[in-house]
């Protein structure tokens, strides 16, 4: 990918959740060194920083080739410079529309090559359904603007024990009746390969080690409580290392996390709450959410739009924090491969 003048380009989120919010702690955080492009409604921006007592001057409006003044935050407004309502902790049609002007500004930004890396602040899905969008979330939408059929979700975080935790799912945003049907040889072998790239091209592992989680409780417990893990796990698994994926399992994964995650570099899980809510409990603070298989890179912050406290100061901007550093260093990598 060419290097481009915004090595990282942030959307702005939901207007009426913490996604301004963190993104401007996160700023303050990090610095003015290399300001990336924030994409969303200027408007909306200066609200929150008013209510967290930063200057709204700093922030400006710009357009191609994104011209800053120094000291000066550059803001591409998706709104054409239109005022802007907040309707603080709610999901509203506006919020949606606008949330989703700014990613797929922000997509086709680093599609072109102008910017090396997007980071996503939370939206509402139920906000984005309002505004007419027929997607589930920020990885279907951005995917299928990229044409990728099939992205992994990937969530990763440095723990304090120092373990680097990764975990991908095999299913996503689907109803749980749904998953067992879901999850076929094909759909295993196909995130895997995909998981083993990711972790070779983006984070420099030579030899990625894969855990590989059951879907029934006790993966199945000999087929006793379910033969998924027999009839479709297990050979997926098979025909994965037999392609040079080092791939383990399937492994029970109601004790997994807490007593072999530190042996491999990545974890599969077959659905999205057998994944995110335990790593969630283990680094729900600094965790940062990569779509992998994608021609561009994009990270987001492990968390929601978390309504209930919008506009109040409180939202930690630890994971925002985390994503933006996580961005910046696989474009890195990438501008600087071979």
């Amino acid at each position: 990918m060419p290097y481009g003048p915004w090595p990282v380009v942030v959307t702005l989120g939901d207007p009426g959740g913490i996604g301004p919010e963190v993104t401007l702690k996160a700023l303050h955080e990090l610095g003015d060194a290399a300001p990336p492009l924030l994409v969303g409604s200027l408007d909306a921006l200066r609200q929150h920083a008013t209510r967290l007592g930063y200057d709204p001057a700093r922030f400006v409006a710009t357009t191609a080739p994104f011209g800053a003044q120094p000291g000066d935050v550059p803001v591409l407004d998706v709104t054409g410079g239109a005022s802007f309502k907040v309707d603080w902790g709610r999901a509203t049609e506006e919020g949606g529309r606008v949330s989703m002007l700014a990613v797929e500004a922000a997509t086709r930004l680093c599609l072109s090559g102008e910017a090396n890396a997007m980071v996503t602040a939370p939206i509402s899905k139920e906000a984005i359904a309002l505004a007419g969008h027929d997607v589930p979330g920020h990885t279907e939408f951005i995917a299928r603007l990229c044409g990728v059929e099939h992205p992994l979700m990937l969530l990763v975080a440095d723990l304090p024990s120092g373990t680097s935790l990764r975990v991908g799912l095999v299913t996503v945003h689907v109803p749980l009746r749904r998953v067992a049907d879901l999850v076929t040889k094909d759909a295993i072998q196909a995130r895997l390969r995909t998981m083993e790239a990711a972790l070779r091209q983006d984070f420099g592992i030579d030899r990625p080690k894969i855990a590989v989680l059951g879907l029934n409780p006790h993966a199945g417990d000999g087929g006793v409580l379910g033969d998924e893990e027999i009839a479709t796990i297990r050979p997926a698994l098979e025909l994965a290392r037999t392609a040079g994926i080092n791939a383990h399992g399937p492994f029970p994964a109601d004790g997994f996390f807490a007593t072999d995650v530190a042996a491999f570099d990545g974890v599969m899980a077959m659905y999205h709450d057998q994944g995110l809510a335990p790593f969630k409990a283990l680094g729900f603070d600094r965790g940062v959410n990569v779509t992998c298989g994608l021609p561009i890179v994009r990270t987001s912050p492990d968390h929601g739009t978390a309504y209930g406290i919008a506009g109040q100061g409180r939202a930690d901007a630890g994971s925002m924090i985390a994503a933006c550093r996580l961005a910046f260093g696989i474009a890195q990598i990438r501008t600087e491969a071979p």
